[in-house]
């Protein structure tokens, strides 16, 4: 009588484990590539929030910034291979893999939120045919703000441009460098400081935001908001991780990926201004471009369109006259 007691026992916390919270959770790690107040970061800190409230605990997603866990070029492959279950890409570093993973940053295509979140919309399924096939299921887009030229001169023409070490981090960048006759040398966002501090690079494209992280000021003298492009970080989930889910826990991912979207565009047209403000407030000439620079810059543009068209093929005509009727 006493061992079937003591059996019954035992069947008891078996099944009590069972059904335990801490026995039923499952743990993901979302490798991120800026550090934990880029409004990115930020953004990935709530979505991961949001998921383990919506799910009671069931779904626990650590997020690793900074490059902490995986440098940023190596990460989609991370998700892809199963070693992070989700993570957050600049999918333009993957322009080399599929010229429409390169779009958002051809000059001049898309200069303002609004007509980024057009070519957002008119691209997006053609970019999620494409990370399906790769087991990437896709949960959402957040774009940067707009991107300037950071230097240590005047640059009053893409002439001024000529023999600048210039930071290079995807296939657009390094082509603008090509075609002004700079040096393109290729630093991804967590090595810019570094990068500037030493003299690797003295003149670079980008954002506000990244201008701000990497302190910028401390090196480069001016900033020209040319407002070229609009890039975009995506993030997505191993297919066979989501899969594995049960079906309500996939639901609130999915909601949770959705309000993930919408803050992040509210949060980066807010914050564009502030970073621009902030590097005033370092010190740092903000201008707009000369009449020859935005001249310069647009016919490179016209000329990186046409080259990505090229490249990009059906797909890419198909997805610029998607957008051009929006």
């Amino acid at each position: 009588m006493s061992l079937l007691r003591t059996t019954a026992f035992a069947a008891l916390c078996v099944a009590a484990l069972a059904v335990s919270p801490a026995a039923a959770q499952t743990k993901w790690n979302l490798p991120a590539a800026y550090p934990a107040d880029n409004p990115h970061t930020v953004n990935l800190l709530a979505f991961a929030k949001d998921v383990k409230d919506a799910t009671g605990g069931k779904l626990d997603i650590t997020v690793h910034a900074a490059a902490s866990l995986f440098k940023a070029p190596e990460i989609k492959r991370a998700v892809q291979t199963g070693q992070a279950q989700i993570g957050e890409v600049l999918i333009s570093l993957h322009e080399n893999e599929d010229p429409l993973f390169g779009l958002d940053v051809v000059p001049f295509v898309a200069s303002s939120y609004p007509q980024s979140l057009k070519l957002w919309q008119a691209s997006k399924p053609a970019i999620e045919k494409k990370l399906d096939a790769q087991g990437l299921k896709l949960l959402f887009a957040v774009p940067w703000g707009p991107q300037g030229i950071y230097a240590k001169k005047d640059i009053n023409s893409v002439e001024d441009m000529k023999g600048l070490k210039w930071r290079a981090y995807n296939v657009g960048t390094s082509r603008i460098a090509e075609l002004v006759g700079a040096q393109p040398v290729t630093i991804q966002a967590a090595e810019l400081p570094q990068a500037l501090a030493t003299g690797v690079v003295n003149a670079f494209m980008t954002s506000g935001s990244t201008g701000y992280d990497s302190k910028a000021w401390e090196t480069m003298t001016h900033f020209y908001d040319t407002q070229a492009w609009i890039p975009k970080n995506l993030t997505f989930v191993n297919k066979a991780a989501f899969e594995s889910l049960d079906k309500p826990t996939q639901d609130a991912l999915l909601k949770a990926a959705a309000t993930a979207e919408t803050r992040g565009w509210k949060m980066a047209e807010e914050k564009a201004a502030w970073y621009l403000d902030q590097l005033k407030a370092n010190k740092m000439k903000v201008l707009p471009p000369s009449a020859e620079l935005k001249a310069g810059m647009q016919k490179i543009g016209d000329q990186l369109t046409a080259d990505w068209v090229k490249r990009a093929g059906k797909d890419g005509e198909d997805v610029i006259a998607a957008y051009k009727k929006m």
